[in-house]
């Protein structure tokens, strides 16, 4: 499973970790990411998205049948 939000988009984010004596090695930062199923009731069956929790209350706010039409208008097959 990628690292990245299907509703939101969100990514890893990369960048260095200093140790006490300075040394810098590469380090990356995820997102809190989690598989999450809901129903179309339109469609009659079952959809499962990876989701932050930014894209959950996106979907709790604006209903999961008008994101799922977002996702789709972008490309992205469901």
């Amino acid at each position: 499973m990628s690292a990245r939000c299907q509703v939101t988009g969100r990514v890893p984010g990369f960048g260095k970790t200093v140790s006490h004596s300075h040394k810098r090695s590469n380090r990356r930062w995820n997102p809190n990411i989690q598989r999450k199923t809901y129903v179309l009731p339109s469609e009659g069956r079952r959809v499962t998205l990876t989701l932050s929790p930014k894209g959950i209350k996106t979907i709790d706010r604006d209903g999961i049948e008008s994101v799922v039409a977002r996702i789709r208008a972008r490309g992205e097959k469901i």
